[in-house]
């Protein structure tokens, strides 16, 4: 971590600012304020970089380019909402093609508001970014062997918040198979979310305070218990957690005479997984062009 502190890579990009925001970017790289004799290097390449700075509000044309620009970024990564576009959308939240900030797409870390936002409180950002980047790599060390002993609990509705951005995070690499980014865990909003934490069952796996994984279900009330959109943080993968969870989530219904999942066609790590768990194919249905559903059950025992 070290490393991190002493020389952070941060890529900037301008989802639909004024240019106010982006000037003072540029003038923390001139000599005035010289960010990189701190070593704080702007790079392109999201693969090389360790803070995401955004300025600017997120409309319907930039969105899907924020969402690539942080799932092409390694773990752990840290995002910065510069300017108060960026925060909340500013005086253009309300235009008919604006969604608002940036955590309408992506969690954001460290909020820094601004008309425009100071060269001054732009460094202070990052230094905020580096403190919390710090505490990720130690939670990612310490991990490593903590997933053994992960936490299942019930998740509450202060939870749904990082819950939602887990499983944005998790279901970016279903996105890639397919080419598309309109699957409905992406997709999902946190008012949606809430909607369905009134219905569902909702359980969260956490290792060392965070939650990493999650998983949901519900009861139709016609013997059938229903379980959806399991997420595991990629790091968090290969390390038996979404066995543990499914099995978790069907002693949430004792009562019922079967369990129905589904997943994408070309999901082969998922439908490997359901049938290690027992779950058999019973129907396939499209969803769009690319996607087909494959669902399966298993029997209560």
């Amino acid at each position: 971590m070290s490393g991190l502190q002493k020389s952070p890579w941060v890529i900037h990009y301008d989802a639909s600012s004024c240019n106010g925001c982006d000037i003072e970017v540029l003038a923390c790289l001139t000599p005035g304020f010289d960010v990189e004799r701190f070593g704080i290097i702007n790079t392109g390449n999201p693969k090389h970089a360790d803070i995401f700075l955004v300025t600017g509000s997120v409309n319907e044309q930039n969105q899907s380019v924020v969402r690539t620009i942080y799932e092409q970024m390694p773990e752990p990564k840290v995002v910065v909402a510069l300017g108060i576009c960026a925060c909340s959308g500013g005086i253009f939240r309300e235009c008919y093609n604006v969604s608002g900030g940036i955590d309408t797409v992506i969690p954001v870390d460290v909020y820094m508001p601004g008309c425009a936002v100071r060269p001054e409180a732009i460094i202070d950002g990052v230094v905020q970014a580096l403190g919390i980047l710090e505490a990720r790599r130690a939670s990612m060390a310490a991990s490593s062997t903590a997933a053994g002993v992960m936490m299942i609990q019930r998740a509450t509705a202060a939870d749904l918040p990082e819950l939602l951005a887990v499983q944005k995070v998790s279901y970016a690499s279903e996105a890639e198979i397919y080419g598309d980014t309109s699957l409905p865990a992406m997709r999902q909003s946190l008012a949606e979310m809430t909607a369905d934490f009134g219905r569902m069952v909702f359980l969260k796996g956490v290792v060392n305070g965070k939650i990493v994984a999650s998983i949901r279900g519900y009861d139709d009330g016609r013997g059938s218990a229903h379980i959806l959109r399991l997420s595991v943080l990629p790091y968090f993968r290969g390390r038996g957690i979404g066995r543990r969870l499914i099995a978790s989530i069907e002693k949430e219904f004792p009562k019922v005479s079967r369990y129905e999942i589904f997943t994408g066609h070309r999901s082969t790590v998922n439908i490997n997984l359901y049938a290690k768990q027992g779950y058999k194919r019973f129907k396939a249905e499209p969803f769009n062009e690319q996607i087909e559903w494959v669902y399966m059950e298993k029997k209560s025992s």
